[in-house]
C-alpha cells in the first residue's frame, strides 16, 4: 500500500493551480470591467464633454476655429464603444485591482497577508491619480501642437484620433502609476529586495523618461516634467518602503535565530 502524501504545511500551490487560480481571477476582473462598460456607456456624453475642454480652451486662446470631424459612419459609435471600456476600466479599478493582488497572496505569509487590502487601497487613489494626471497635461499638448496652425485658420482635427490619443494617455499613466506599488508587492513577497531596487535606480530613470517621451509625443519638455515627477517620487517611495521592510524581515529573523545561537553556544 502506497502512504499518503503528507500535507504541506506551507501549503504550496502546483503549476496547475496557479493557472486555475489566474483564470478564476481574470474571469472576476473582466466581469468587474464589462459592468463598468456598460455605466460608461451612458456617461459617455459627459465624458466626451470633459475631453473636449482642452481642444476648445485653446482655440478661444488662440483666435482659432476648432472643428471636431467625424470621418466615417461608423466613427462615432465606434468612439462611444472606446470610451465605454476605458471608463469600465477605470470604473471597475477597485476590483481588478484587488484580483490582481490577491493573485500575489498565497507567496505572502499569514501575517503580510492582510497587507493586500492596504496595498489596494493605496493602488486606488494612485491609479485615479495617475488618469487625471494624464487629463491634466493635456492641455499643455493640445495648445502646443495647435500652435504651429497660421493664425486665423480652422484646425479640423479627426475626433477618433484625438479622443483614442487622450484615453490611451489617461489609462497608461494610470497604470504607470500603480507600477511602483508592485515592486513593494514583489519585495513583500521576498522576490526582489530593496537593495536590488534601489541599485536599479538608473533603469528606473532612463525607463520613466522613455515612458514620458512616447505618452507625451509633443516635443513639449514641460509636460514630460509634468509627468516624470510624481512618477520618480513614487519610484523613491517604493525604494523606501523596500528598505524598511528588509531591515524589519531581518530584525525578525534576528529574533528567531539569536535564541538558538544562544543555546548552542
Amino acid at each position: 500500500m502506497h502512504s499518503a502524501a503528507a500535507p504541506d504545511p506551507e501549503r504550496r500551490m502546483g503549476l496547475g493551480d496557479h493557472i486555475s487560480e489566474l483564470r478564476r481571477r481574470l474571469s472576476r476582473a473582466a466581469l468587474g470591467v464589462v459592468a463598468g462598460a456598460v455605466f460608461g456607456w451612458f456617461v459617455a456624453e459627459p465624458v466626451l464633454g470633459l475631453l473636449r475642454g482642452p481642444v476648445l480652451s485653446s482655440a478661444q486662446s488662440q483666435d482659432r476655429a476648432v472643428v471636431m470631424n467625424f470621418p466615417s459612419i461608423s466613427a462615432a459609435f465606434d468612439l462611444r464603444v472606446e470610451i465605454a471600456i476605458i471608463v469600465g476600466v477605470v470604473a471597475s479599478s477597485p476590483i481588478w485591482l484587488y484580483q490582481l493582488f490577491a493573485f500575489f497572496v498565497p507567496a505572502l505569509h499569514k501575517k503580510e497577508k492582510r497587507y493586500v487590502y492596504g496595498f489596494v487601497l493605496s493602488a486606488l487613489p494612485l491609479f485615479a491619480s495617475g488618469c487625471a494626471a494624464g487629463i491634466w497635461v493635456m492641455p499643455h499638448i493640445v495648445q502646443l501642437m495647435t500652435g504651429f496652425a497660421p493664425q486665423f485658420t480652422a484646425s479640423y482635427l479627426d475626433a477618433s484620433a484625438y479622443f483614442d490619443f487622450v484615453l490611451k494617455l489617461a489609462l497608461i499613466t494610470g497604470v504607470a502609476f500603480v507600477l511602483p506599488l508592485f515592486v513593494v508587492v514583489l519585495n513583500f513577497a521576498g522576490v526582489v529586495s530593496g537593495r536590488a531596487v534601489t541599485h536599479a535606480w538608473r533603469w528606473a530613470l532612463i525607463g520613466i523618461c522613455l515612458f514620458t517621451a512616447i505618452a507625451t509625443p509633443a516635443a513639449d519638455v514641460l509636460s514630460m516634467l509634468l509627468l516624470a515627477a510624481p512618477m520618480i517620487a513614487l519610484y523613491v517611495a517604493a525604494c523606501g518602503v523596500s528598505l524598511l521592510n528588509d531591515r524589519r524581515r531581518q530584525r525578525r529573523l534576528d529574533a528567531v535565530l539569536q535564541p538558538a545561537l544562544t543555546t548552542n553556544s
